[in-house]
């Protein structure tokens, strides 16, 4: 075929004159480019050459920390442990684990995280199906947990010399670890998510690849190993403002006693100034009352009974208490 443009697809012909592109395209020889072969202090550097240019910002992979033999505790020593589920869904009576992740350490009471003395990773094939939205987080699919049994005497043992249980998003891993083995019931546990004041430090979210990506890492999210591991780091590392970690308020938080108050029988056209107040409504579908109800300091308490009997029950009555510690805290009932 002809036309009177040519054949768009002839070869050009022989010519002993190189054909060169304009001076102002570059020449890319792909085959001939340089290899570079850089140790791993010259790539260090180069990161802290491109942070120091004040144009870059430079995420480092996320090395876990060695886990070292353990030892004897030392005087205001305990251990820790950091959980992460996940699962087929996000129904806590209906959906199941098929991930649990566990690091174990030994930190002081002062609030200083010490040795990593374990670590714990396994997977369970479920008795419900996985659901499409929890997959397209977690990426665990039916064929990778096929067969998979988690050893629950392992875990019982795993979890048995811990002081205190921290998960980013306790109340939600709490209810699940708790339906997995009774084992968990027992101890004390912490909410790195809700029970640090990440913003007030200069954190822009308190989700958990905000915080590592923050503290200049990235690592492989939504694993249930690989989170504990960036939690650990996270908690670990000094905060701008004073040196001080955010382990420290984490357990700072974890000691204290709050005060659960049930506003029971309040009246329903009072509903928007508990609601203004703080307050949040519970139906009764999970065996607690059904009522607005609040969690306030115990300093906050006589305060508080002053704002229910003038403003909502305008009477003496006094509303229903429920002492917490961190041994009740993010139980689902």
């Amino acid at each position: 075929m002809t036309t009177g443009q040519g054949d768009l697809f002839a070869r050009p012909a022989a010519t002993n004159t190189p054909i060169m592109p304009p001076a102002t395209d570059p020449i890319i020889v792909p085959h001939l480019a340089p290899s570079f072969h850089l140790a791993p202090a010259d790539y260090e550097n180069a990161a802290h050459a491109l942070e120091a240019s004040g144009d870059f910002r430079i995420l480092r992979r996320l090395k876990p920390r060695p886990v070292l033999p353990s030892r004897p505790l030392l005087e205001g020593e305990k251990i820790g442990l950091i959980v992460d589920t996940e699962t087929t869904g996000l129904d806590k009576a209906k959906d199941e684990v098929i991930e649990l992740g566990m690091i174990a350490f030994i930190y002081h009471v002062e609030g200083q995280v010490r040795d990593v003395i374990g670590t714990f990773g396994a997977l369970r094939e479920p008795s419900v199906p996985i659901s499409p939205e929890s997959m397209k987080v977690h990426r665990i699919t039916p064929e990778m947990v096929l067969g998979q049994v988690m050893d629950l005497e392992a875990v019982e043992q795993f979890i048995a010399p811990a002081d205190l249980v921290i998960a980013h998003n306790a109340i939600f891993d709490r209810p699940f670890c708790e339906h997995l083995t009774r084992g968990f019931a027992g101890k004390a546990w912490a909410c790195s998510n809700s029970e640090v004041p990440w913003a007030a430090f200069g954190f822009e979210g308190s989700k958990l690849g905000y915080l590592i990506g923050q503290c200049g890492y990235f690592h492989q999210g939504h694993r249930a190993v690989d989170d504990c591991q960036a939690l650990l780091e996270v908690l670990a590392r000094p905060l701008p403002e004073g040196g001080t970690l955010p382990f420290g308020h984490l357990l700072a938080a974890a000691r204290k006693t709050t005060i659960r108050i049930w506003a029971d029988g309040a009246p329903f056209d009072m509903k928007d100034c508990l609601k203004q107040r703080g307050y949040r409504w519970n139906n009764g579908a999970d065996g607690r009352p059904k009522a607005w109800w609040t969690e306030i300091p115990e300093e906050a308490y006589s305060d508080e009974l002053r704002f229910l009997q003038a403003e909502i029950y305008r009477s003496s009555i006094k509303p229903v208490l429920q002492k917490v510690t961190a041994y009740e805290r993010f139980r689902l009932v």
